[in-house]
């Protein structure tokens, strides 16, 4: 089969679309012939090996993929690696069923990104109705689905972040009530002023350095920083625990490999917000359908922040 294997860690000049040979399922797996790969910032930090685990070479990256079953079963699920292929092994306990209603690339962003965002605001941040948040990247994969569910929560106020005019824009359409750009020299001062004057109950951040910085010191009393990424690749400052008693705030961490030791409640987020996309009730943004010969041009984009939505490959181009 057609994949994409590295034999080296790097940028995405080292990935290379060759032949391998078909992955063959053991116990507990079912073998998928995918219709759609996945795109995550994830994959771009395994590509260079500086992720939360370390990768093994050679490796062929992908952690998420949706497609066919060889009894016609369509499903999408999240893998460790694997997934820009023609073929993946899944594991049954992380397979999700597509409903109908719900498109390839639609199937595919529920996964990493839309159980994300459901993470984030359910389970991490425990929002409330009434509250303020502010989605950084809110044009983004996560964002543009946590800007959504965080509507539908009954949000008093969301405030998005975005690095452009056009993807302010997009964050308006999807529900933000005030965009923002998070190049703001103050970005502190920009929160507060969208908020009205007041400091934000909730923040969902992954950018990291002085974004995550300057977007602590704007929680409100008893407000609560998610730290789920680090697009920028730099480290914010370190958080002194006086610094969190000042307002009562708190800061936490999330990576969804945690989650896979739930798989029910995983596939509860899946399940409902699957339904929501089925029903027109949830907007799945499509960032770029990129064919998997063009997969370096797509981590090229992604690293270089000049998309919106979910990124996926196609493996049969």
């Amino acid at each position: 089969m057609r994949a994409v294997q590295i034999t080296e860690f790097g940028g995405p000049e080292v990935l290379s679309v060759t032949d391998v040979a078909d992955p063959a399922a053991g116990a507990g797996q079912v073998l998928v012939e995918v219709s759609r790969a996945g795109v995550n910032y994830a994959d771009t930090h395994q590509v260079e090996d500086s992720y939360l685990t370390s990768a093994s070479l050679p490796l062929i990256p992908g952690g998420e993929v949706v497609g066919t079953t060889a009894d016609g079963r369509r499903i999408a699920a999240m893998i460790g690696h694997g997934g820009y292929a023609e073929k993946a092994l899944v594991y049954e306990a992380m397979a999700f069923d597509v409903p109908d209603g719900v498109d390839d690339v639609a199937a595919v962003a529920l996964l990493v990104q839309g159980i994300t965002a459901w993470f984030l605001l359910k389970k991490v941040t425990h929002f409330q109705p009434g509250e303020s948040v502010v989605v950084h990247a809110g044009a983004g994969g996560v964002g543009s689905l946590a800007v959504q569910l965080a509507k539908t929560m009954g949000a008093g106020r969301i405030i998005a972040t975005a690095s452009t005019k056009e993807k302010r824009d997009l964050t308006l359409e999807l529900g933000a009530d005030v965009a923002i750009d998070p190049a703001a020299e103050d970005l502190t001062a920009a929160i507060i002023e969208a908020n009205g004057g007041k400091r934000v109950d909730v923040v969902l951040e992954m950018t990291g350095g002085r974004v995550t910085d300057q977007s602590l010191v704007a929680l409100a009393p008893f407000g609560r920083l998610a730290f789920y990424g680090m697009a920028g690749r730099e480290e914010p400052k370190d958080v002194s625990p006086v610094a969190l008693m000042k307002h009562s705030s708190t800061v936490s961490g999330f990576w969804l490999a945690h989650g896979f030791n739930n798989p029910e409640l995983l596939r509860q987020a899946y399940a409902e917000m699957a339904a929501e996309v089925a029903a027109g009730r949830l907007r799945v943004v499509g960032g770029g359908d990129y064919a998997m010969s063009d997969v370096r041009t797509a981590h090229e984009d992604m690293r270089a922040r000049r998309t919106t939505g979910k990124l996926v490959i196609d493996p049969r181009k």
